[in-house]
This record gives C-alpha cells, sequence and structure tokens, in this order.
C-alpha cells in the first residue's frame, strides 16, 4: 500500500505512529508493532520509529502485517470453540498456551493461533493483543473471551471494571478448605521474589469467594473474583495456608507433577449487541479430570461441578 501525504493528514499532528493511526483506523500500538518488524516506509526508507515527523508530499509505503517476519509460524494446535457470533468469541483455553507474545515467548500463541485462523478481531489492544479482553496464566485452562470489534471490546472491557462480566474458576488444593470463606487483601508485587505476588499495604485491594465442593486428602473448589489481580486466586489460597496442585511458584516444588490445576469454567457476560446475558462453560481438560477422578471419583466430582450447583453455592444465577 502507497500514499502521498496531504496538507490535511497533518493538519493535526505530523507524527508518523499518530498520521497512520488515523488515516487508516488502527491504533498507534498496531502502528508501532509494524515499525518494530520493518514494514513501513518512508520515502522508500525504512522507518525506525513512530516520533519521525511528515511533510506534505511525503511517500508512505507499508506491507500488510500479514507478512510479518514471525518468528512463531507453526500451529500445530487446535482450540475449543464455545460460543461465537458477530460480536463475541469464546474460546476454552487449552494449558500451556500463552495468550500474546512478550519478548520472553518463543512458542505459538493463542493470538498467533487467531491470526492463523483468520479471525477479523478487536485492534484497540493494539497487534500483539488481537482482540484479548483479559488473560489466563500460560498453565491455566479454560474460558476466555475475545472481542471480534472494537464496540464489543470496550463493552466487555467495561463489563470486566463493574464485575459484570468474570468467571468462576475450579481448583483442586493439596489441602481441603475447612469451611467457605471470603478472603480481602491489597495485593501487588512481592519485592522479594518477582515471580510472586504478596500481601501489602499500599498494593491494589482484592477479593476472592471460595468454596469447598469435595473434601478428602485433597480439596475441590470453585473460586468467585470480585476483582481480577494477577495470581489472586494462588495468593488468597496461600493466606490460607492452601495452594493448588502443580502449582510451582506459591505451592510444593514437587506438586504431584502436573500442571496447574486450575480451571476457568463458568464464563458470565452480557452481550454487547443483545444485552442478553450468558453464562457459558468450558469443560474441564483430559489432564484434570484424570485426576479429579483418581483423587474424588467421576460420580461424586459431576454432582458438584454441575453450573448449576455452583451458582446455587454463590447465591448466584443467570
Amino acid at each position: 500500500m502507497k500514499f502521498i501525504i496531504t496538507a490535511s493528514d497533518i493538519e493535526n499532528s505530523s507524527r508518523l505512529d499518530s498520521v497512520l493511526a488515523h488515516k487508516l483506523g488502527v491504533s498507534k500500538n498496531q502502528i508501532t508493532q509494524a515499525i518494530k518488524h520493518g514494514l513501513i516506509f518512508c520515502n522508500d526508507k525504512i522507518c525506525t520509529k513512530g516520533g519521525v515527523l511528515l511533510k506534505e508530499n511525503d511517500c508512505i509505503s507499508l506491507e500488510k502485517l500479514e507478512q510479518e517476519k514471525c518468528k512463531k509460524t507453526q500451529i500445530d494446535f487446535e482450540v475449543e470453540v464455545l460460543f461465537e457470533d458477530e460480536d463475541v468469541l469464546v474460546l476454552n483455553k487449552p494449558p500451556h498456551l500463552v495468550i500474546h507474545d512478550a519478548p520472553s515467548v518463543k512458542e505459538a500463541t493463542l493470538v498467533d493461533y487467531l491470526k492463523n485462523k483468520g479471525y477479523v478481531l478487536s485492534t484497540l489492544s493494539g497487534e500483539e493483543r488481537y482482540g484479548i479482553i483479559h488473560r489466563l496464566d500460560k498453565p491455566t485452562s479454560g474460558a476466555i473471551a475475545i472481542a471480534k470489534n472494537n464496540q464489543a471490546h470496550i463493552a466487555l472491557s467495561n463489563q470486566l471494571k463493574t464485575r459484570q462480566m468474570g468467571r468462576y474458576y475450579l481448583a483442586i488444593t493439596d489441602l481441603p478448605l475447612k469451611q467457605d470463606i471470603e478472603v480481602e487483601c491489597y495485593m501487588g508485587r512481592n519485592p522479594n521474589n518477582r515471580l510472586k505476588m504478596a500481601k501489602l499495604s499500599d498494593g491494589r485491594y482484592s477479593k476472592t469467594s471460595f468454596v469447598s465442593l469435595l473434601q478428602g486428602e485433597m480439596g475441590l473448589i470453585a473460586a468467585k473474583l470480585h476483582t481480577g489481580r494477577t495470581h489472586q486466586i494462588r495468593l488468597h489460597l496461600e493466606t490460607l495456608s492452601r495452594h493448588i496442585i502443580g502449582d510451582l511458584i506459591y505451592g510444593k516444588k514437587d506438586s504431584c507433577g502436573v500442571r496447574l490445576m486450575l480451571h476457568a469454567y463458568l464464563l458470565y457476560f452480557i452481550h454487547p449487541r443483545t444485552q442478553k446475558t450468558h453464562c457459558i462453560c468450558a469443560p474441564l481438560f483430559k489432564d484434570m479430570l484424570g485426576f479429579l477422578e483418581e483423587k474424588f471419583g467421576m460420580e461424586s466430582v459431576n454432582e458438584v461441578v454441575d453450573q448449576g450447583h455452583i451458582l446455587q453455592c454463590f447465591g448466584d444465577s443467570f
């Protein structure tokens, strides 16, 4: 794509990133990523900075973002679609899958998968977080919502802030909970271990409700987030001297040789177009199902993971 800069293009700002974002109807973040990957040229010279000042009659050319020289092109996995229409896509994220790119990420991400499938999604979060409204940690599985357009992205992001959108999690803990309980604290990055979060007086407020579903040598619990802080469930359980099986950061280093047994089981939101409330269930994956069967028996498990039962435990209904 090529075009010539006109006086009206640079009337409000002559910065390359601002001009292109306005002219192409995309975010500045997307332009920044395109520059980073060497896709934008000014007068046949590659642009390396978004702050370059453009002049009238400058010739801009850019390659399609699909031609980006990406380090991760092989997509050898599938992701189950739980719900899809013209506005919203809900997927059941497998464990061990990273949501979006970062300097330390070498493998294909969920965003790579979405691009590979040809999805046209929201651009508000930029090219690296294509359509992503909220995250799940790499080892965590379960329901994740994707915005297919900018209007849906704005609406669902606002619902996250007001808790009109949220998730109920299932987790297997090393010890059962003695009683249903709510945990509240202020939390932030652990000053002694940057991989962990910690209770901090000057941190951000957090609150989780926990319900015990099954008890034995271990425990099966459900958790409802009232806030959405990083590692919130894991830290709140640590304050109760409980840890999720497979948690190598907060729990035991030899935690049964399995991944983090944490799953975003139910996702609820108000549809941005129809205003209808949806509550979508993300089936458990084989590894977690097998572990539950071994520890509790599937008859007991099936009874307590019923969607209606979990909502009733928290006094909720949809």
